[in-house]
């Protein structure tokens, strides 16, 4: 792929996303972070795409990544999620929860606040005993985190104490986590099961329990549909892409046949929900792509007079719903890419924003894509 730029690391990356744009903003996004694992020493790089003395002749995108700044992270960067514009969330496989803070006056990176061993096996105050922190979600200030330890924690950022803990969430191991809404959160575990919490209960029980049947294939991603709050993508250790509709039954609305090896990150795009992304051990990258033809679209541009347009909300769910939630997606027209067409070792991470595409692989690589949708 001709508009996609590498740049060779020297270390395995974990993790990469796009800092957040400001809302008005209308430019692509121009920075984003990785965390890394399996090296003697681990970092979070900010790296900035963002040099526009860069476009060639043709308006495409020449020039690689360029390093603004880094630091040490003790232990494997398991998981990582921008707070803000400023701050950055990372789970480490020690079990500890650190936010880092990016100085944008100097372009230094330092830690902002931490939570040593927020996750752990026997006592938090034992010098080892530490469980790998797997996944974390920001809704700021509130930060979720869950953990090989079977624990949920949920943070504020401004305040040093968890706000509140809830220990044995689960029997095994708890393997990412994200906001359904405001008060929800849905996790996934290492039997194939996806659970609602009610963060205002008290009760230390899900509200819900969902489950893959048959073999309890490990799940190791989830995503929230961002319109649609009902429709969840998750992926597992078989490689398969399961569509959830949580509003109705227990079990997957479909299963789709995707990775030869482990998923481990699946993305619907924040603003374009149509297209979703996974990346997986067995070196791929996959662009899902629900979107039909325009001609057969729904209008969602009503003319109504010459100046004003407005939504149809009618049209945009019907739109979505035949999409994701038909029993058979893949019949009603999805499209699939391999985004990386020589595979060779696992892409562990990737992000999508506007335009942009970004993930990191085991190969020591960050590749980014600016041009997602030409």
């Amino acid at each position: 792929m001709e508009d996609v730029c590498a740049k060779f690391v020297s270390q395995k990356i974990s993790k990469t996303r796009w800092r957040p744009l400001p809302a008005a903003a209308l430019q692509p996004p121009d920075l984003f972070a990785t965390g890394s694992w399996d090296n003697e020493d681990n970092r979070i790089s900010l790296w900035s795409v963002g040099d526009l003395g860069n476009v060639g002749l043709s308006g495409e995108y020449q020039g690689e990544p360029q390093l603004l700044c880094d630091i040490r992270h003790n232990g494997d960067v398991m998981d990582m999620q921008f707070l803000d514009q400023e701050r950055i969330v990372v789970a480490s496989s020690t079990g500890t929860v650190t936010i880092f803070r990016h100085h944008q006056n100097n372009q230094t990176l330092s830690a902002n606040q931490r939570w040593e061993k927020a996750h752990y096996h026997v006592d938090q105050d034992t010098s080892c005993g530490g469980a790998a922190c797997t996944g974390v979600i920001c809704n700021n200030p509130e930060i979720v985190t869950v953990g090989e330890d079977g624990r949920i924690n949920l943070f504020r950022a401004d305040q040093k104490d968890a706000v509140r803990s809830i220990d044995n969430a689960d029997s095994s191991t708890l393997h990412a986590v994200t906001f359904l809404r405001t008060n929800e959160i849905l996790t996934v575990n290492s039997i194939g099961q996806l659970k609602i919490w009610d963060l205002r209960q008290q009760r230390n029980e899900p509200s819900q329990i969902f489950s893959l049947t048959g073999d309890r294939v490990p799940l190791h991603c989830v995503d929230r549909h961002p319109n649609q709050q009902h429709i969840v993508a998750t992926g597992g250790q078989d490689g398969m892409l399961s569509i959830w509709d949580i509003r109705q039954g227990s079990m997957p609305v479909s299963l789709l046949n995707a990775h030869e090896a482990e998923m481990w990150e699946v993305h619907f795009h924040p603003s374009k929900p149509d297209h979703l992304f996974t990346c997986s051990e067995d070196g791929s990258l996959w662009h899902w792509d629900t979107s039909t033809d325009v001609s057969e679209k729904p209008s969602f541009l009503h003319q109504g007079g010459r100046s004003s347009t407005y939504f149809s909300h009618n049209a945009i769910n019907q739109s979505v719903v035949s999409a994701w939630l038909s029993n058979d997606p893949t019949k009603d027209r999805m499209e699939i890419t391999n985004l990386i067409p020589n595979q060779t070792l696992s892409v562990n991470s990737l992000d999508v924003l506007g335009p942009c595409l970004v993930y990191g692989t085991d190969a020591e690589a960050i590749y980014v894509n600016r041009q997602l949708f030409a």
